[in-house]
């Protein structure tokens, strides 16, 4: 066990963190156990131990922004069951359609309740613009408003919601902008929040799959959505958005991207996004080739570590009421979700985009804001 310790010591003193250190970014062990079992599950078996309770962080963020910086992984030598799910991944195409109702709205149904206490008013999912931002809520309306601006809306135009969530954008295009708006999710719980929030406007909230969209827009936008698109099914995802915009439309991809090809962590992929693959701009590109134009592509990922901990003090105000129907083992697994994500932004290890494409290269001249 002392051998193990001093491994996991040695490596974490790359990042700067000590274990029962009195910084806020220490970690503060409960059982000796940790060590062998970090070292033999890796980042499972970190995440599941802070589940357990084996182990505590004052600042879990700052905790994982050392690690990430300072690229720690790298500094632990692959074993051959990483190489194989690597293999896997590559060979398969888990992100099928049947399978995408049913994992990735696992994640979504786990509740409204949690996420209308976690989110801002309009229950908006993804990286907010902080560019003049004084809290979440301005940081939500500036970027749904930075969208609509992007794609050029206008009264009556047509607009298509890849990924709608509960209909915020939705609901903001109608409301702002006179928009004609068709949103999809896979989502049950979000396609009923999505519907009673946008009655009595021209929105129609479908529960359906991307690749059964048919018919033509002014505008498509996906916000946050294409994280569960796949590396198998990129080219596809374009090509339908292809034949369901105008020939003078504007699409716009919100989407996280990573530095560098990889694999999803694979805690995040048992507990949080089990389907979730993250792409690079590469891949995107890739997939867009022969299909668009990319008129602009604007960074604000350095805004998803201030979206992300204010979800974070949010979920935290609200654990009072949330405890009656959530247990302390799914707020540890929040936590660190949330913290955990936060640290990989601070770090710059990923990035938030926003790219604008249309597909005849003349797209409108205000589609470009970065």
């Amino acid at each position: 066990m002392n051998d193990y310790k001093k491994i996991v010591e040695e490596l974490l003193n790359y990042a700067d963190i000590r274990v029962n250190g009195d910084r806020p970014w220490d970690i503060q062990v409960h059982n000796e156990q940790l060590y062998s079992r970090v070292l033999k599950d890796g980042s499972i078996g970190f995440g599941e131990s802070y589940m357990d309770g084996w182990w505590d962080c004052g600042q879990l963020d700052e905790l994982f922004h050392r690690i990430i910086r300072v690229d720690l992984e790298s500094k632990i030598k692959k074993k051959f069951r990483v190489l194989y799910g690597v293999l896997v991944a590559r060979l398969s195409n888990p992100e099928t359609k049947s399978r995408a109702f049913r994992e990735v709205a696992r994640h979504y149904n786990v509740g409204n309740d949690l996420f209308r206490c976690m989110l801002d008013k309009r229950m908006v999912y993804s990286c907010g613009y902080w560019k003049n931002a004084k809290n979440l809520e301005e940081a939500q309306e500036a970027k749904l408003d930075l969208v609509c601006k992007k794609v050029g809306m206008k009264p009556g135009m047509k607009l298509l919601d890849i990924g709608c969530g509960w209909g915020s954008l939705a609901k903001y295009a109608a409301e702002r902008y006179g928009a004609n708006v068709v949103g999809i999710t896979v989502s049950k719980e979000q396609a009923e929040f999505a519907r009673e929030s946008c009655k009595g406007l021209p929105v129609e909230i479908r529960l359906q799959d991307y690749r059964d969209v048919e018919g033509k827009f002014d505008a498509i936008v996906s916000l946050g959505m294409f994280e569960h698109v796949g590396p198998k099914n990129y080219r596809r995802f374009m090509e339908i958005v292809h034949g369901c915009l105008d020939d003078e439309g504007v699409f716009l991809l919100h989407t996280i991207v990573r530095n560098v090809a990889g694999e999803t962590d694979p805690w995040i992929k048992k507990y949080i996004f089990p389907v979730g693959v993250t792409p690079t701009l590469e891949q995107i590109a890739t997939s867009a080739e022969r299909q668009f134009v990319i008129e602009d592509i604007h960074n604000f990922g350095e805004y998803y570590d201030k979206t992300l901990m204010a979800w974070f003090r949010n979920f935290q105000r609200s654990w009072p009421v949330l405890k009656n129907k959530y247990d302390n083992v799914f707020k540890r697994m929040w936590d660190y979700y949330m913290c955990a994500s936060a640290g990989c932004y601070r770090a710059r290890d990923s990035q938030v985009l926003q790219i604008v494409m249309t597909k005849t290269g003349r797209g409108q001249p205000n589609c470009r804001f970065s």
